[in-house]
């Protein structure tokens, strides 16, 4: 392949337009030779330079006063007090785990953890985002099995616990399923590391796996393009992941910071070795030089090409100066890994490789890091029909016959099925299993506690991406308060189709909108994040997804859980209830209506909401706190009664339906805001009054009780039928 003869059209087939191949030739005076071209096309890949999304990116809030480091390093960091600091990211795995479920959903696992600890911050935790088509598409049972196989076969084999997540299905992910994955780790400030260059002089190393053949073109030619009839012949541009080797790889390069032994750790992710070099080189402001005759193989025959573009999993690279490299191999050398010397820094900001003595790629480090931002054209799409008449839909007749529809839907029933299969205690650090509203884990050696959730309602942003990415942040910060715990900061992972089509850009840009807008009321900056673009298959694109996964501070010694305590206790609701059905889950299960406009927000209303829930927390007034979302207010008291854990009694509750709306629009209606909290019975003045002085509407409407959900005279249905409803539904589902 080196000898390959490199023209517009050999440009065209790596991805490359006609216009940015003409900025290469025009900048460097020349034909590139085909390895220049390889380099070139990952680095200007939509994956990698994030060129349609970074005009729109620079709009979000990226600063607060906890912010240890935002946007631009491998992951966000923000100071949790005691001198520590976590590190956190989200990012998608989307068009690999389609073509391979298993090792797409395994690698993307196996990449977050590295962009953790690349930055010296040991993981303590995990989740996913999992998105699939509907269950009457063939494809969709294979893609959760090995999808769900392959998070749990790499997360439980490194010894990271998947404490939470979400799993959706949708006819719009039919032919591209979404997986995306986070990773949280902590470090102690002072130790944070960075993927910055710096010294002339000094020495780049690369150790962990050795490169291999698989993942050429991962990030250029699968992540940054559509899906077409031929996907299937990208199998082989998937990696294949070794968690155990990852763990070795994780312990040395914990050991190799913790020495003081590394100027700069960046992990090798999309792109490889490429990627790696290039954007460590460029954040130093410095040039490179490699020399691939160093690099460890595990192929005979690779050519200088295959190397560079090589996305071989479980791999690192660092800067050091050269009295270190020793040390570096020693530590190597005791967790059974590959170390390798392969380049040095210089001052010329060139980016130059060699082989066999032979230079064979000599490009400016600005030019491949810094592609032109594009600000490619957007328009609204054309009128759909979105109007939604309340009187469309007729109330039921049987309401306890509707509760068990929706219990057993597949976006309301229980996830046990697939958090069953992952380890969510390994580490001993687990406060709050898989299930509740967010996932809460012990920093062990403190009394901290730190909480974390992802969320996003597609439905809603294919309504209006503005809301429905406004209120995805809303419900991520509502998830964190309900145990007790501050909202943060956020990761975002954007996930939507093709950014050549310019209604996709519009949905793109409101969504930018709406994370802002709710991030600048909460004081929630983004601090990491990742775009997906190109989700699509034959010109259908998904359901824009903007993913948001937010962390928080426990404010309580322990973390306030959702589940209903003791008989007697009294259940209130906090937040104002409207006659809102459009967009609901019980709009599109009862009814097959899926139209109409999202919720109303009121991000102000949010705010009052958080601190009476946080107060009455902090007070210690709270037995259970369960946030108001997809399914609305009797969803949420039958997740009550069902999220016990095993060994405790299932208790249900009665309580009394507002007559002054539609009983349905009180029961599955979804209006934001909305906290459904259990406090004992003389606490109960303490919490109203809390509400009153915030402004936030209060409402008791009953107490706990007794082995049925009673609704006002509307339903009485038995906790134990309900329950196993709920428990089982997924498992039928999937087979």
């Amino acid at each position: 392949m080196g000898e390959q003869q490199v023209n517009l059209q050999v440009a065209r087939e790596h991805g490359l337009t006609d216009q940015e191949y003409e900025r290469l030739t025009t900048t460097i005076g020349r034909t590139p030779t085909i390895e220049e071209l390889g380099v070139a096309t990952v680095m200007w890949s939509e994956h990698c330079s994030y060129k349609s999304s970074r005009f729109h990116l620079k709009k979000l809030p990226t600063e607060g006063r906890r912010v240890v480091q935002g946007p631009g390093e491998n992951a966000g960091a923000i100071s949790i007090g005691q001198g520590l600091a976590v590190v956190f990211k989200i990012e998608s795995h989307n068009h690999p785990s389609y073509i391979e479920p298993y090792q797409g959903a395994a690698t993307g696992v196996g990449g977050i953890l590295r962009d953790i600890f690349t930055m010296g911050a040991r993981p303590i935790a995990s989740m996913d985002s999992l998105r699939f088509g509907s269950f009457d598409h063939p494809r969709t049972r294979y893609l959760v099995h090995g999808v769900v196989a392959g998070v749990g076969g790499y997360g439980n084999s490194i010894g990271v616990p998947t404490v939470g997540g979400e799993v959706i299905f949708d006819p719009g992910y039919d032919r591209n399923c979404l997986v995306n994955a986070f990773t949280l780790g902590v470090v102690e400030e002072s130790r944070l590391m960075s993927a910055k260059a710096t010294g002339v002089g000094n020495l780049v190393m690369m150790f962990g796996s050795r490169t291999g053949r698989d993942g050429i073109h991962g990030a250029s030619l699968l992540a940054s393009a559509e899906f077409d009839d031929k996907s299937e012949e990208k199998r082989p541009t998937v990696q294949v992941g070794d968690p155990f080797l990852e763990k070795l790889l994780l312990e040395a390069t914990l050991e190799i910071q913790k020495g003081d032994l590394a100027l700069a750790v960046q992990d090798m992710g999309a792109a490889g070795i490429t990627s790696s070099t290039v954007e460590s080189a460029y954040r130093g402001e410095l040039g490179i030089e490699l020399d691939l005759d160093q690099v460890p193989l595990r192929e005979e025959g690779m050519s200088s090409y295959e190397i560079m573009l090589s996305e071989s999993q479980e791999r690192m690279l660092l800067v050091t100066k050269p009295e270190n490299v020793e040390a570096i191999r020693a530590v190597c050398d005791k967790w059974d890994l590959e170390s390798a010397v392969i380049g040095k820094l210089t001052d010329d900001r060139m980016y130059r490789v060699k082989r066999g003595g032979k230079e064979v790629i000599a490009l400016p480090v600005d030019l491949l890091a810094d592609p032109p931002a594009l600000q490619r054209p957007s328009v609204a799409p054309a009128e759909t029909t979105t109007e939604f008449r309340l009187d469309d839909l007729p109330e039921p007749r049987d309401y306890a016959q509707v509760l068990r529809q929706l219990v057993g839907s597949p976006n309301l029933c229980s996830r046990r099925w697939v958090y069953q299969q992952y380890d969510h205690y390994v580490g001993a650090a687990t406060a709050v299993h898989p299930g509740a509203d967010a996932g809460v884990v012990r920093v062990l050696g403190t009394d901290l506690h730190v909480a974390m959730t992802v969320d996003c309602n597609a439905r809603y942003t294919l309504l209006d991406p503005y809301l429905g990415a406004c209120l995805a942040v809303c419900e991520a910060a509502r998830n964190l308060v309900a145990t007790g715990a501050e909202p943060l900061a956020i990761s975002d992972c954007l996930n939507f189709g093709s950014p050549e089509r310019p209604e996709v850009m519009w949905q793109f840009e409101q969504a930018i909108a709406g994370i802002r807008d709710a991030c600048a009321a909460f004081e929630t900056p983004v601090v990491s994040g990742n775009v997906s673009f190109y989700n699509e298959t034959e010109g259908r694109a998904i359901p824009p997804t903007p993913t948001i996964a937010m962390v928080g501070l426990l404010r309580t010694p322990k973390p306030v859980t959702p589940w209903l305590k003791a008989e007697g206790d009294v259940v209130i609701l906090l937040g104002r209830t409207r006659e809102e059905l459009s967009g609901s889950e019980y709009a599109a299960v009862v009814h097959g209506n899926t139209q109409g406009l999202p919720p109303w927000v009121d991000l102000e209303a949010e705010r009052r909401l958080h601190q009476v829930v946080l107060e009455a927390a902090t007070r210690d007034l709270l037995r259970s706190a369960h946030d108001l979302s997809e399914g609305g207010l009797a969803i949420a008291l039958a997740e009550c009664c069902f999220l016990a854990p095993e060994g405790l009694p299932a208790l249900g509750a009665r309580i009394r339906v507002d007559e002054t709306m539609r009983a349905d629009a009180f029961l599955f209606g979804e209006s934001q805001a909305r906290m459904l909290v259990s406090v004992r019975r003389e606490h109960v003045a303490t919490v109203r009054d809390l509400a009153n002085e915030a402004g936030v509407s209060v409402a008791v409407l009953g107490d706990v009780g007794g082995g049925m959900l009673e609704f006002g005279g509307l339903a009485s249905v038995s906790v134990a039928e309900l329950r196993t409803v709920w428990e089982s539904a997924l498992e039928k589902l999937v087979g």
